[in-house]
């Protein structure tokens, strides 16, 4: 099943716990955790997602290569103005849990 879902003046945090959940499954009665679930969720408008408080100058993304001196940090803001679908997939990704099926899961969501 198809969910179409607006971005237009939704909080970040709060669309990509919606999305997680969709996506995830846990809206069909026949909810079961060890089932792939067949959801599939696109999002429109993602350059219009809503940031609250100082968000987008003091959230950081950190990036770790794993050699010495390999840290790399990002604000919110610089990483919006790049690539705003980043933002909203990085969100849902971190939100569903980390376990084999999660890279299958977000395969089914579609960010325009």
């Amino acid at each position: 099943m198809t969910h179409q879902i607006d971005a237009t003046n939704q909080s970040l945090g709060r669309l990509a716990s919606q999305i997680a959940v969709i996506l995830r499954g846990k809206t069909n009665p026949d909810y079961r955790p060890n089932v792939m679930p067949q959801e599939k969720v696109v999002v429109n408008n993602s350059v219009r997602i809503k940031f609250t408080g100082k968000k987008l100058d003091q959230k950081i993304y950190y990036h770790y290569s794993g050699y010495p001196g390999g840290m790399k940090k990002r604000k919110l803001g610089t990483m919006f103005e790049k690539d705003p679908k980043r933002v909203l997939w990085l969100a849902v990704y971190r939100m569903l849990a980390p376990n084999r099926i999660r890279s299958r899961i977000m395969k089914n969501l579609e960010i325009k």
